[in-house]
């Protein structure tokens, strides 16, 4: 129970001070390594399956994961998953000194890194209401948000800083130390156990139901995932094809792809403040509809540049990180708002699995046919896609609004 509208404010942020070093030393970490790939093989193939590889363990293990982040503690699982992600970057800087690793063991260290993740991001959302009063969840989901960004913006330049005065062996042990400092912070935040830590609990395959039937029950919520289901077939596969556009399209190198992603980074650290201290638009439909087609936009404009228009790219690709985070933020503070303590890990976990289902399925279709035309003609066909999803919110909220008013006369 949080007793004022202030209270939360303290330990909310020490826990993401302390999130800040794991997140920072993680994106750098991940900015080398996906630089590494890119170097190493020049494939859009070969970064398309280093995408899938982080995304399977969400995919296959996020439900289940979600029934676990239900049952139990879930400061102990983040603190878990802290060290799981530190050791992996441990095995792989060891493995880099001993000479340097196949493809393939790369890819199983990401895997690993994203099975932490799978746990840590979910529970790090449902604890959010244990801290934060539901009045204040959009605003402190936006704050958590900036955080994340500023992190994000910040990973990728020190990524390209460590790579250019370093090797990759000594760059995974950033992460450790980052993840050492989280878990050292996190262990003096005060999370109390939820109520349905302390219950009886079914079945692991009754509880999961529980969660399905959360979200069938809530009609707003599952239209809304829908749209950004879609969105994650359509649009999320364009940023891990990122790097190869900076260096097969404008030439450029990893300072060039570091600014690319810093500057996406700025855009997102831009909404999610201006989210965190408006609260934004109310109605989280309205949001998702409008990120959707601002997104569209920057896509189609973005593949329509030269390959001499480098420094425009950079100012699309800003815009573009404004607008990603305008439907996100609010769609996770409705569900927070919206789900009771007890089916918060699952419900999060559920379409956090169906997000990322969206990707690889995306990333199937978008990695062959940029292989093929180009990942500039790819960004043209993502934008029309993603306009098209836009005018579908407007259809359903619409839809929406016509049953409302059949209901109230």
């Amino acid at each position: 129970m949080i007793e004022s509208s202030t209270s939360w404010r303290k330990p909310f942020f020490t826990l993401y001070i302390g999130q800040a070093f794991s997140l920072l030393s993680s994106s750098a970490v991940q900015f080398a390594i996906i630089w590494w790939i890119t170097i190493e093989t020049g494939s859009a193939i070969a970064l398309t399956i280093a995408s899938l590889v982080g995304l399977l363990p969400q995919v296959l293990i996020g439900p289940f994961a979600g029934v676990w982040i239900d049952r139990y503690n879930r400061k102990i699982i983040m603190i878990i998953a802290d060290l799981g992600v530190a050791a992996a970057s441990l095995v792989l800087g060891i493995s880099f000194i001993l000479g340097k690793p196949s493809l393939i063991f790369v890819y199983i260290i990401l895997f690993i890194r994203a099975l932490g993740e799978t746990f840590h991001k979910p529970a790090l959302q449902a604890a959010i209401p244990q801290l934060v009063p539901e009045s204040e969840l959009t605003k402190a989901g936006g704050l958590g948000q900036m955080v994340s960004s500023v992190c994000a913006m910040a990973g990728p330049m020190l990524g390209a800083l460590l790579l250019s005065i370093t090797s990759l062996q000594f760059i995974m042990f950033v992460d450790i130390v980052g993840a050492l400092l989280a878990v050292l912070v996190l262990s003096v935040v005060r999370i109390g156990n939820h109520s349905a830590a302390r219950k009886e609990q079914p079945s692991i395959i009754n509880d999961l139901k529980l969660g399905f039937h959360a979200i069938r029950e809530n009609n707003l919520l599952l239209k809304m995932s829908l749209l950004i289901f879609i969105t994650s077939i359509v649009f999320m596969p364009l940023g891990s094809l990122l790097p190869l556009m900076v260096k097969n399209y404008f030439n450029g190198t990893a300072w060039h792809n570091g600014i690319i992603q810093t500057l996406f980074s700025m855009g997102m650290l831009l909404s999610a403040l201006l989210i965190g201290l408006t609260g934004g638009i109310k109605k989280p439909f309205q949001m998702i509809t409008l990120s959707a087609l601002l997104l569209g936009g920057c896509s189609l404009i973005g593949g329509i540049l030269p390959a001499t228009a480098f420094w425009a790219f950079c100012i699309v690709v800003f815009v573009m990180g404004t607008t990603g985070m305008l439907g996100n933020i609010p769609y996770m503070g409705y569900i927070q708002q919206s789900i009771p303590p007890e089916n918060m890990g699952k419900v999060i976990s559920l379409v956090t699995s169906a997000m990322s289902l969206g990707i690889p399925i995306g990333m199937i279709i978008a990695g062959p046919v940029a292989e093929a035309v180009g990942v500039n003609n790819w960004m043209i066909i993502a934008g029309v896609l993603m306009l098209l999803v836009g005018f579908l919110s407007l259809v359903l909220a619409g839809t929406m609004k016509r049953n409302n008013n059949m209901l109230v006369t």
